[in-house]
């Protein structure tokens, strides 16, 4: 498969694994509208040393400290204080711009690279295993979180290793959820297939507001022709009040996503 245009919805960390969302040929256009969504995590923190990556790749910060004292309990009673809107310092391997250059790029040139605290949402960090033991002295186990786009899970394993007074890093990291998007809706990426790619509109309607229109209307939005809304014989069943709709034409394809007032005011147009 060839094309001239691929685009993604969000990076993963090098070291992860999981859902990243694609946007191939004109589909890149949707993806705008994908990058505020709300992720899932699986992960693994190691206690008992922290990296200058936050996660495996990096090198040893500091000393390796004994972490058996580490518990189920010490860990979870911590847990809520990393759950809800919480201020957190990105890790410095990110792919945040500072004056115009990703920090990643400043840190590996060796730069003194501070990062400013952000607002993120966790809106679930919990453990799904017990405490196991690791390498010297150190032990681990699997979470999972739920939260806003922009929330690092290194940052959160990093800061929960240092309330424990052990230090932490990640091991494992795979995303589980983009939005509506699963793990049950990905494809290996080296075997992707046409057969593969989700029509744009089975794909729009699964995280907006839709509304499905006759071929007529279709034409004139196609032509960039501002139609009143609500139209008449056009049912607003899927999108009450949205303040921003996708327009399905009669065969399923996406034809604009638009906002609404009393007139259509159409931000993308498809065909």
């Amino acid at each position: 498969m060839s094309t001239r245009k691929v685009g993604h919805a969000g990076t993963l960390d090098p070291m992860a694994t999981g859902v990243l969302v694609l946007g191939v040929g004109r589909a890149t256009r949707l993806l705008t509208m994908l990058t505020g969504a709300d992720k899932s995590y699986e992960a693994t923190i190691r206690f008992g040393w922290s990296t200058t990556t936050d996660d495996a790749e990096g090198e040893l910060l500091g000393q390796v400290c004994d972490a058996g004292d580490v518990t189920a309990a010490s860990v979870a009673a911590h847990l809520t204080s990393f759950t809800g809107a919480i201020s957190q310092v990105p890790s410095t391997i990110s792919a945040i711009k500072v004056d115009g250059k990703r920090a990643h790029a400043r840190a590996r040139a060796g730069e003194d690279v501070v990062l400013a605290p952000r607002q993120v949402v966790v809106s679930r960090f919990e453990m799904m295993s017990e405490i196991r033991p690791s390498a010297n002295g150190s032990v681990e186990c699997d979470v999972a979180v739920d939260c806003s786009s922009g929330t690092y899970i290194r940052a959160l394993a990093r800061d929960l290793g240092g309330v424990l007074g052990v230090g932490g890093h990640l091991t494992a990291l795979r995303r589980t959820r983009v939005g509506p998007f699963t793990l049950d809706d990905a494809v290996d990426l080296e075997g992707v297939a046409p057969a593969d790619l989700r029509p744009m509109g089975d794909s729009a309607k699964r995280f907006l507001p839709w509304s499905q229109v006759d071929s007529e209307a279709a034409h004139l939005i196609a032509h960039g022709v501002r139609i009143e809304w609500p139209r008449e014989g056009v049912s607003t069943e899927h999108c009450s009040d949205a303040p921003q709709i996708a327009i399905i034409g009669e065969q399923g394809e996406l034809i604009a996503v638009a906002s609404v007032g009393t007139k259509l005011h159409y931000n993308v147009v498809f065909v």
